[in-house]
């Protein structure tokens, strides 16, 4: 009876050792997880448009400020506020009640002295033969040509008073100086207004419409750079190509062109002042808009590239990870150029037809395996945004 409890003892003994080696035989037969997948590109020449993206802020391509050329009672406005007008078209009417009497006053003055005028011209006609025969001195005759003279200078000055009085009654007419959108009166009708003023209207012209930018000295630099290794395939700069982006996101429906860069930096700034043309036919644009603009300044020639949110940072260097032989992941640091539509040049550190991940970076680790991918869109040459 002893010996078979003892046997069973040990059986118990056995079976929970053989348990153990047991499970410690799976756990150490497991399979290891699969190589992480990633989506890889495989990194080729190509040709890459240049663009750069700058903000800007639309400005008419006129405006003018509607201002009182004379002093007087402002009687009436003959337009609506933001309506277009056109040029010559009455805007404001000043009473010209005083100036009607100082035009019929200098009309009066000048009838005076064209009477004298006629009279010293009388006088001079019958003093000339005189003196020639001797019949009247030499004092009698310089005093009538002198009063001739006079009366001659008389008579430029009353025309003279004259127009400037017709002027100042055609100024009580205010009109607009160019076609285009009016802005908000500043002077109500009843205000007594002077060429002191200040401004009584602002005109826009809307169509063309000008939209101003600065870009960096750095920029104009690398710009230069490219252009002397003969990297950049550029136009002529006043071809180069503009587009807006709007405040909601929209590309504008016409494309512009730069018509001004400035010849000196800005030293406050360190910027370059530059301006682009756009045509407005519809009005879509108004004066005063924030946007972005995007120059294309030509096509790179033959570049690496890949795609931004392949770069990762690594203290001071940026790094892409390339799947090597056996699709093991290698770290490479990289030097960096231009950007543009999501891409970005490499300089250095890559070389063509190496695998770059540009999917999955995060379950990467360098000397790790990896399932590589290839990517199905093909990154370079659509031109857009940087």
């Amino acid at each position: 009876m002893r010996s078979g409890k003892a046997w069973g003892a040990r059986g118990v003994a056995v079976a929970i050792g053989m348990g153990l080696l047991a499970a410690c035989g799976n756990k150490d037969g497991a399979k290891a997880p699969p190589p992480p997948p990633v989506t890889v590109l495989q990194v080729q020449p190509a040709p890459m448009a240049l663009q750069v993206e700058y903000v800007g802020e639309t400005a008419g391509f006129r405006e003018v400020e509607v201002r009182a050329r004379v002093s007087g009672i402002l009687l009436k406005r003959t337009y609506t506020e933001g309506e277009t007008v056109q040029a010559g078209q009455l805007l404001f009417e000043i009473d010209p009640a005083p100036y009607q009497a100082a035009l019929d006053q200098a009309k009066g003055g000048l009838a005076q002295v064209q009477a004298a005028l006629n009279k010293a011209k009388a006088d001079r006609d019958r003093m000339v033969p005189l003196y020639a025969r001797n019949v009247v001195s030499r004092r009698d005759y310089d005093d009538t040509i002198a009063a001739y003279d006079a009366a001659v200078a008389n008579a430029q000055s009353a025309r003279a008073r004259l127009k400037e009085a017709e002027l100042n009654l055609e100024y009580t007419k205010v009109t607009a100086p160019i076609a285009g959108v009016t802005s908000k009166g500043v002077q109500s009708e009843g205000s007594l207004i002077s060429a002191n003023s200040g401004v009584l209207t602002t005109i826009s012209q809307f169509d063309p419409l000008y939209v101003n930018f600065s870009y960096s000295e750095q920029d104009r630099l690398n710009l230069e750079r490219l252009l002397r290794d003969g990297t950049l395939k550029q136009a002529p700069e006043q071809d180069w190509p503009v587009r807006i982006r709007l405040a909601d996101g929209r590309l504008y429906a016409q494309t512009g062109h730069m018509n001004f860069s400035d010849n000196r930096v800005d030293s406050r700034t360190g910027t370059i002042r530059a301006r682009a043309i756009f045509d407005n036919h519809d009005g879509q644009l108004l004066p005063g808009q924030f946007v972005r603009v995007i120059l294309e300044l030509g096509t790179l020639e033959q570049v690496l590239q890949v795609p931004e949110r392949a770069i990762t940072q690594s203290q001071a260097d940026r790094v892409v990870l390339v799947v090597g032989a056996d699709d093991v992941v290698e770290p490479r640091t990289v030097q960096l150029g231009q950007s543009s539509n999501g891409m970005v040049q490499v300089r250095s550190g890559l070389k063509a037809g190496e695998r770059v991940i540009v999917e999955g970076v995060l379950k990467a680790r360098p000397g790790s395996k990896v399932m590589p991918t290839p990517a199905t869109a093909a990154p370079a040459g659509t031109p857009a945004a940087g």
